[in-house]
């Protein structure tokens, strides 16, 4: 009985990967192909990385996200034929655009639900936005560059996000007035978590965060606020984001 619980979603996974790389969706999507490719090596990342990670099978819902959203469109035109590949890139301002398994990872560790409202800190480019938008009922993302955050929220309407909000600030202080929030990801590395992001969150909530200060390594936390307001943390792989910075 468990291998057949796990045959399911692997099964849905290749499906939707044959289903991109066929040929009616490479004639009406040019990138039809190299999406399938970057999907299937998200899957081959979840099994190797399994042990850590805890999830050797993606949702879904979540390879279904990252199918859909058009990653070309996040990232500057010198870097459209890289868009696809298993890899951050620079989107200006000394930010970037986080590799697509980390993506998936993190957003698969936060386990949303259809229906949940989720905060996220670091807007980047938008792009882990727009897979969260796919999976949720509201995003709630804050940036704290000004110029990249504006691009980020352009974009997002152009691509018809309806059901993501954005705002310039310090991602810090959390979004008190939207609060509490069912899930809450950052995507930057803190040396501790922010206090305000964790009284922002509802009990039963989870927060996924990268931890680790300057030139320290970092991990990525899974952290679930429990009904008496305590909070449990697991800590999954280590990654390298770029920092969490604070107003001045």
């Amino acid at each position: 009985m468990p291998f057949e619980m796990k045959r399911g979603p692997i099964l849905r996974t290749l499906g939707l990967i044959a289903a991109l790389a066929g040929g009616g969706a490479q004639a009406q999507d040019p990138y039809a192909r190299e999406r399938a490719a970057l999907l299937q090596e998200i899957a081959a990342l979840a099994r190797d990385t399994g042990a850590e990670t805890g999830r050797p099978v993606f949702s879904a819902r979540v390879m279904a996200a990252m199918a859909k959203v058009p990653r070309h469109r996040f990232v500057p035109a010198p870097y459209g034929p890289l868009a696809y590949a298993n890899r951050p890139l620079p989107i200006g301002h000394g930010q970037t655009i986080s590799q697509p398994y980390i993506v998936a990872l993190m957003t698969e560790l936060l386990d949303a639900k259809a229906g949940d409202a989720v905060l996220e800190i670091g807007t980047g480019s938008g792009y882990q936005a727009a897979v969260l938008a796919e999976l949720v009922d509201r995003v709630y993302s804050i940036e704290i560059i000004e110029p990249v955050g504006s691009n980020a929220a352009a974009l997002l309407r152009q691509l018809g996000y309806k059901n993501i909000e954005t705002r310039i600030g310090d991602g810090y202080n959390g979004w008190p007035e939207r609060s509490p929030f069912d899930a809450i990801i950052v995507t930057a590395a803190a040396p501790q978590v922010p206090p305000a992001l964790v009284a922002q969150l509802k009990p039963g909530g989870r927060m996924v965060i990268p931890v680790g200060g300057e030139g320290e390594v970092q991990f990525l936390h899974v952290m679930v606020k429990q009904a008496d307001g305590s909070i449990s943390t697991q800590r999954s792989l280590p990654v390298r984001f770029v920092p969490l910075t604070r107003s001045k």
